[in-house]
């Protein structure tokens, strides 16, 4: 919708009978053209809302491993898979439900801005001998989460938030302040500290970071750049420049690839990197596939070549094809000890590998690789959500379930599509977008319904949606539908003519009153 249609007057229109050139049902095989969200699929949208619903400071089914949020599995990876995951599910499958969407990614924004998330980086920044061995004293700390460093934080926040501006034509949070970071320890410190960002200055912010250290990327613990943390601020630099009519990311991503290639980004046995120390000038080998293949499933976004390659190499590590997947799943156990700790902590390499498949489009790796999920963990439903509790495994040869790949990873490994990651890359929504397509709003999943069908045909000129209440009692929802064409649409509630509504501005409204229960509702407008 363009800038002149958000300032004409908005206006319900009221439904008029149906002539008789107008069909008063619509064929049985209507809706099969139209694909529909899986149970699983909705069910994982809907733990989201569960989760991201809990008052603030109430983390049920996400506590971490490590309870410092230093580890893999810590709120900032949940959350921001959770995003990803929503914006891939937005964008490929149900894109006409803004208002369902917009205010699920909001509210995971949210979430991230808590101090419970980020928090722990006022310890991280002192630095320390296993990320520093040549370090002889703790530096001075500083409690600004994104001024430097930390793009294990920042680079999930930017991407956040540009996903948040392309997906919903919304500038909200490049208002000035619009990223508020509260620091205020009760018994620590000489007062509270307030630090403010907002989308330009957090990229900003990460850019000079890149440039500091030789355009290697950002570290993420001190001292340390990872390859998989610098690849989300990567594509929400590409999101920006569309936004804005800027030209950043091919600066930046030409500087990157020139020092990575100076630097050598690949082992000999085909896998990334882990990470770099600056300091010793000295690479840290992979050990596993795993940070490779959490790499790959967004890297793939903007160098499909280097993806592909590491993506042969994991996927031969992993021998989904075996009768039983016993040999896979023995082949996800990386239980790594770390100097000083007293118990092993988990690295979601089953979660990173499902992102990395679904990503790469090898639907029936991907479908082995989820009935192995099915088989060795139990699916569990809480309020219409679906994840995986953590499972501590009785042998050290075979792998947990962490919250990360319990919450985030397997769904999100289920809501992306074949090289879900590049088409967004390579055509984020812009102006053209916005003019053309209809969209719902006034309904999120507060309400206790799923959306299992939010599409639109251009050819056609035919929107359909498909709904059910999650727990099979009877919700009331009032759809608004809006941004169609000057035309006369025909509205269809299972199949079944219920009106027909003569818009005549692109602000025109189709307000729906809707019962639905669990048996899906279908709705269908149609041009005449």
């Amino acid at each position: 919708m363009t800038e002149s249609d958000v300032s004409k007057p908005k206006k319900v229109v009221p439904p008029r009978e149906g002539d008789a050139t107008v069909p008063q049902l619509l064929s049985h095989d209507f809706l099969t053209k139209f694909p529909k969200l899986s149970t699983e699929q909705a069910g994982h949208l809907r733990h989201f809302h569960n989760l991201v619903a809990q008052k603030d400071g109430d983390w049920h089914h996400m506590g971490s491993q490590e309870p410092g949020q230093e580890w893999l599995d810590a709120y900032r990876y949940q959350l921001a898979t959770m995003a990803y995951a929503t914006g891939a599910a937005h964008y490929h499958r149900l894109p006409l439900l803004r208002s369902v969407f917009k205010t699920l990614l909001e509210s995971l924004i949210r979430k991230m801005m808590l101090r419970d998330v980020w928090g722990y980086w006022f310890l991280t920044s002192h630095s320390g001998k296993l990320m520093d061995p040549d370090l002889t004293e703790l530096r001075q700390p500083w409690a600004d989460p994104v001024v430097r460093e930390n793009i294990m934080y920042s680079g999930h926040l930017l991407l956040m938030i540009s996903l948040y501006t392309m997906l919903f034509n919304d500038d909200k949070f490049n208002e000035e302040g619009a990223l508020e970071f509260n620091w205020c320890p009760v018994f620590w410190g000489m007062g509270p500290e307030r630090f403010t960002y907002n989308r330009a200055s957090l990229q900003a912010a990460i850019v000079r970071e890149m440039e500091r250290e030789g355009w290697l990327g950002v570290c993420c613990e001190p001292n340390s750049i990872f390859i998989v943390c610098n690849q989300f601020p990567l594509i929400a630099i590409r999101y920006n420049d569309v936004r804005d009519g800027t030209s950043s990311s091919a600066t930046v991503l030409e500087q990157y690839q020139a020092a990575w290639k100076a630097k050598g980004m690949f082992q000999e046995n085909g896998l990334y990197i882990d990470s770099f120390s600056p300091k010793q000038d000295r690479k840290r080998h992979a050990k596993d596939v795993g940070f490779t293949a959490w790499a790959v499933a967004f890297l793939n976004s903007w160098n499909p070549a280097s993806a592909n390659s590491a993506y042969n190499t994991v996927i031969r590590s992993i021998p989904l094809g075996s009768a039983s997947l016993d040999g896979a799943y023995k082949s996800f156990a990386i239980k790594p000890l770390m100097p000083g700790a007293t118990v092993h902590l988990n690295k979601p390499v089953l979660g990173y590998t499902s992102m990395m498949i679904s990503e790469a489009g090898d639907l029936s790796t991907l479908q082995k690789l989820l009935d192995l999920v099915d088989n060795k963990f139990t699916p569990n439903w809480d309020e219409g959500g679906l994840f995986y509790a953590p499972s501590r495994s009785s042998n050290n040869s075979c792998v947990d379930m962490d919250r990360f790949t319990g919450n985030a990873a397997i769904a999100y490994a289920r809501l992306n599509v074949p090289q879900g990651q590049r088409k967004m890359y390579e055509n984020p929504w812009g102006n053209e977008h916005f003019a053309n397509y209809p969209f719902i709003d006034n309904v999120d999943l507060s309400s206790g319904v799923d959306f299992l069908r939010g599409n639109w045909d251009q050819n056609k000129k035919t929107l359909v949606l498909t709904l059910r209440s999650f727990d099979g009692q009877s919700k009331w929802v009032e759809p608004q539908l809006s941004g169609f064409a000057k035309g006369s649409y025909c509205v269809y509630q299972n199949g079944k003519l219920i009106g027909v509504y003569d818009l005549f501005e692109k602000t025109d409204i189709i307000q729906l009153d809707l019962q639905v229960t669990a048996q899906e509702l279908d709705v269908v407008i149609k041009l005449v």
